[in-house]
């Protein structure tokens, strides 16, 4: 399993309007690719705005290139998803998922 990092700072007064993008059409979007689990959202208030972490895992990074192209470390961040963010990762992180009891 592998776990997919990305982590975007949104302007104060786009923050709803983000994670209901989130929700609404990329998450969709992701079920549809075989090979993607789950995502989760983790977020904190800064000064500047709200920042979001977006975890996605993976079966493999064969799965993640059939959403993020042959680099699979690109972000893919839609034109409208830039306009929401005061700054966001160019490159998504990549961690195998430790087998483990904790």
């Amino acid at each position: 399993m592998i776990s997919r990092h990305w982590r975007g700072l949104a302007r104060p007064d786009r923050v709803a309007e983000y994670e209901q993008y989130l929700r609404g059409e990329t998450f969709p979007a992701l079920k549809q690719i075989p090979g993607f689990v789950d995502a989760s959202i983790h977020t904190r208030r800064l000064e500047s705005g709200v920042e979001f972490v977006v975890i996605s895992r993976w079966t493999s990074r064969e799965a993640i290139a059939k959403f993020a192209g042959a680099d699979v470390e690109a972000a893919i961040v839609p034109a409208k998803v830039q306009s929401m963010m005061v700054e966001y990762d160019q490159r998504a992180r990549h961690y195998e998922m430790a087998d483990g009891d904790g």
